[in-house]
């Protein structure tokens, strides 16, 4: 594992942490941060870490709290509270 990944990994769970305690702004900071880190150096997102994250405002996703889980015919949409809507097979 290189330096760039394991940042991404530290990056995510820091994201979650700061989504957890209420501290919303931290946690898309760390996101920016992590997206650009893959950018730099030409990596991909670990799945974990797309589909818990709000491609249009980089908030980390919390069913419940601020974002909005429904199952449909063969895929799952998660709604941000920004609105974006992003659908992933489960099939």
């Amino acid at each position: 594992m290189t330096v760039a990944e394991e940042r991404i990994e530290r990056l995510e769970t820091l994201a979650r942490d700061a989504a957890a305690s209420g501290h919303h702004d931290r946690a898309r900071e760390y996101v920016r941060l992590a997206r650009r880190i893959a950018e730099r150096n030409r990596l991909s997102l670990p799945r974990s870490f797309t589909r818990s994250t709000c491609d249009a405002c980089d908030a980390y996703l919390r069913p419940g709290d601020n974002a909005r889980v429904r199952l449909r015919d063969r895929h799952v949409v998660i709604t941000c509270d920004c609105g974006h809507h992003a659908r992933y097979p489960y099939d």
